[in-house]
């Protein structure tokens, strides 16, 4: 978990934080410090700084991060989870969509076969999912299985429309 991996960070040094909270935010979150500044509340100014090395983190600032970090990593439940071959979740560029006026969170799970659709998505119920997305091959098998709604990707509409359906669906159970 990539929260995880920054407070491990904190303990070790200043400089190790410095280069696993920039890796966490560019590389393993896909965003920039501005865009993660916006999610955190934390203004970029102070973040751009604290990567510097220009300022320490005071425990407030740290504490905001680490859960910023944890909501857009799907680690803080109730997350949508989007199970898909990894070229179809490297579509997706958002960690976090406003859906209907709620901010809903995505966490990928990755497969390759059938087999591993079904473990995955058994695996993110366990994780806190309450909505899942997946490939109509799979979906009737995981319905019988999950007690979260699923929603099928449907290949003439994108995967932020089958977020979205799952979020509606999420609301009506």
């Amino acid at each position: 978990m990539i929260a995880d991996e920054v407070i491990l960070a904190v303990f070790e040094s200043d400089e190790r934080f410095r280069n696993v909270f920039s890796r966490a935010i560019k590389e393993q979150l896909g965003m920039t410090i501005l865009e993660f500044s916006k999610c955190a509340s934390i203004p970029h100014s102070t973040l751009y700084k604290i990567l510097s090395g220009h300022r320490e983190p005071n425990v407030k600032t740290l504490r905001r991060i680490i859960e910023t970090i944890r909501k857009l990593e799907g680690t803080e439940k109730n997350f949508i989870a989007v199970i898909a071959a990894r070229p179809v979740l490297d579509r997706i560029t958002e960690r976090q969509l406003q859906i209907e006026g709620e901010s809903v969170v995505v966490r990928e799970y990755a497969a390759s076969t059938m087999e591993d659709a079904i473990i995955a998505a058994v695996r993110a119920e366990r994780d806190g999912a309450s909505a899942l997305v997946c490939a109509p091959i799979v979906s009737p098998t995981v319905e019988k299985i999950l007690r979260i709604p699923v929603a099928t990707i449907n290949p003439t509409n994108s995967i932020v429309r089958a977020i979205e359906l799952a979020a509606r669906k999420r609301s009506w159970v």
